[in-house]
């Protein structure tokens, strides 16, 4: 369990009314391996939550912006650059979807996740209908926002994209659509090479079902069936059976991880 937070200091509200600039907070960890650092408005009015969530993507090596209403967010998403937008829909002053559509009218294309406990269907197409990227309800694992909010980002910088990727021996090349390990071809099926796809883009994190089923299967509910149970022991049939090494492993009331020995 995450030790309590501290109290969120990083954009008191007195600068945030008195039309200062943000305040940039630097952190002061390193930043995890493998990924790039994003400056990231969080726009929530819950302090605890808020506070809980900026002190996990500064321990991740990101900077952090905060904001605790609609007006201030949409002041500071106008005012600075930022890689992500993290939003409540429930907010004070201002909702959320009203803080989305109001930039992405003035033209600001920063991606966006919306945070809600607003779980249904019509509540997340009215989220993706306002110009957010993605939804995730809560309560919510941290590692699930931040492979997601990674996620936004690299596919706001396309020519950041790689189009060969390489777990231990496990390689896949995205454009040839090939998959091989030590140097051996393995055959996929389509959905199978699409499940590998993800994996392999989030290797070394944990990858929740529901990660795999939004973004592998564009499910945006549960289907209750075992599809992913069967996909999953396929793909490691596939490229685990016959090597020393198993790459995909099963983390135990969390997910999937995609990893190299040691």
């Amino acid at each position: 369990m995450p030790h309590s937070p501290p109290p969120l200091a990083s954009q008191p509200t007195s600068a945030l009314h008195s039309g200062e600039p943000p305040i940039d907070v630097e952190n002061t960890h390193d930043k995890a391996e493998g990924s790039e650092r994003m400056r990231v408005l969080v726009i929530e009015d819950d302090l605890e939550a808020a506070a809980y969530l900026v002190k996990g993507l500064r321990e991740s090596g990101h900077t952090v912006d905060h904001a605790a209403d609609g007006d201030d967010g949409l002041t500071l998403a106008m005012s600075a650059p930022y890689d992500v937008l993290v939003v409540d829909r429930m907010l004070p002053k201002r909702d959320g979807l009203s803080v989305v559509s109001n930039i992405r009218e003035q033209g600001n294309e920063t991606p966006v996740l919306f945070l809600s406990a607003l779980g249904e269907v019509d509540d997340r197409i009215k989220g993706l209908k306002a110009g957010g990227d993605d939804y995730l309800t809560k309560p919510y694992a941290f590692a699930e926002l931040l492979a997601r909010i990674e996620v936004l980002v690299r596919r706001s910088n396309p020519d950041q994209v790689k189009t060969k990727l390489q777990v231990g021996d496990l390689e896949i090349d995205l454009l040839a659509r090939k998959v091989s390990r030590a140097g051996t071809e393995i055959d996929l099926q389509p959905r199978e090479f699409r499940l590998l796809e993800y994996l392999m883009k989030n290797a070394d994190r944990v990858v929740t079902r529901t990660m795999l089923l939004e973004n592998v299967w564009e499910y945006h509910f549960d289907p209750q069936t075992n599809v992913i149970d069967v996909h999953i022991s396929r793909l490691r049939s596939k490229i685990d059976k016959n090597f020393d090494v198993p790459l995909l492993h099963t983390i135990r009331g969390a997910g999937y991880s995609l990893r190299a020995a040691g």
